[in-house]
């Protein structure tokens, strides 16, 4: 770092994204993006929004909210739109946690939840999972401070039920839960609906993943209309122009297709319990995931292993050295039916060396 970067961030770990290779050609399944392309009808309205980048895109995203409230069955007043969901949890942050009421959240889980805590300077508590990587409720339960929960879980793909969320949600009103649904349309069950009757719940969901839309950095947030109007006078003070018009547009034109986007998630459902099957028949061992990749282990190879010699043979895959109780698991991203198939290949070839 420089001499002139603040010491207040002298503490800050960056978020490690997954490799973006570059010179060379791989089948990418580290970093759970969508292996079709957008709907026809995003490209065609994301196209359309081209010819008037030379006006700033509607602040208030309203279009994209009424159209998002339609999907979900809320009040477009419920609902928040922003530069991908990493955008809305970075304010929930901000918003919702201090010194009085720190984040918690668990302490294997999406790898920018300490991030954004550091970066605003809150206090965090990360709670252990259990020894079979689920997330252990009584600890939530009795947790002070605002509860963030991806669900399902990442890297494990593990999902709770809907009645756990609204468990915690009754458990203490006057916390905030945070319920990142980053992967519920491959398998998770949904607790938008729950804005209407919890108004301590922030729901936050994205367009990266099952509607294929990861290049184009669109995320929403649920919530009851007193806390979007928290969340938006955080983004009207420091972005009020935070997603750009060609995203607004083609965001529109993915939720006018639901037929597109449930087709594809069922594919990737399918694949995924292909890939799961036939990684069990070679030995692997798998978490319960309901997201769009696999979390494996194969028992006497270390995951560092296997990734390299994965991706010698073309093949990349996400590894986490941190921490080390999942360090010999590998998070495999569900693509097609071929690439899974080529990933078995290669698989079989390393471990029967």
């Amino acid at each position: 770092m420089s001499r002139f970067f603040s010491n207040k961030f002298s503490g800050l770990a960056p978020y490690v994204p997954g490799e973006q290779p570059r010179g060379a050609e791989y089948i990418k399944l580290n970093t759970n993006e969508s292996p079709f392309p957008p709907s026809p009808g995003a490209v065609a309205a994301g196209a359309k929004a081209l010819e008037r980048l030379m006006l700033y895109p509607d602040p208030e995203c309203g279009a994209l909210c009424a159209a998002a409230a339609e999907t979900f069955g809320v009040r477009p007043e419920q609902v928040i739109c922003t530069n991908g969901s990493d955008e809305v949890l970075s304010w929930a942050f901000a918003a919702f946690c201090d010194g009085d009421r720190p984040a918690v959240f668990p302490d294997v889980t999406y790898g920018f939840y300490p991030v954004f805590a550091r970066e605003q300077g809150v206090p965090y508590r990360e709670v252990p999972l259990k020894d079979d990587l689920t997330v252990d409720i009584d600890a939530f339960m009795e947790a002070k401070g605002t509860l963030v929960i991806a669900n399902p879980n990442a890297p494990t793909g593990i999902a709770l039920p809907r009645d756990v969320i609204e468990a915690l949600l009754r458990a203490d009103p006057a916390r905030m839960v945070v319920v990142d649904e980053a992967y519920v349309d491959f398998g998770g069950e949904s607790v938008v609906k729950l804005i209407e009757r919890y108004d301590n719940l922030l729901v936050t969901q994205t367009f990266s993943k099952s509607r294929s839309m990861a290049g184009a950095r669109l995320g929403l947030g649920f919530a009851a209309e007193p806390v979007i109007r928290d969340l938006n006078t955080l983004r009207f003070s420091v972005n009020p122009y935070n997603v750009n018009s060609v995203t607004l547009a083609a965001g529109i034109g993915a939720l006018a297709d639901p037929a597109y986007t449930a087709a594809n998630c069922r594919t990737v459902i399918e694949n995924r319990a292909f890939a799961a099957a036939e990684l069990i028949k070679l030995g692997f061992e798998l978490t319960d995931s309901r997201a769009n990749f696999v979390f494996a282990r194969y028992p006497g190879v270390d995951g560092e292993t296997l990734y390299r010699e994965l991706k010698a043979k073309g093949i990349l895959v996400r590894h986490f050295a941190r921490p080390e109780r999942i360090s010999d698991y590998l998070r495999i991203t569900v693509g097609t039916r071929a690439q899974m198939e080529a990933l078995l290949r290669a698989l079989a070839e390393i471990i029967n060396a």
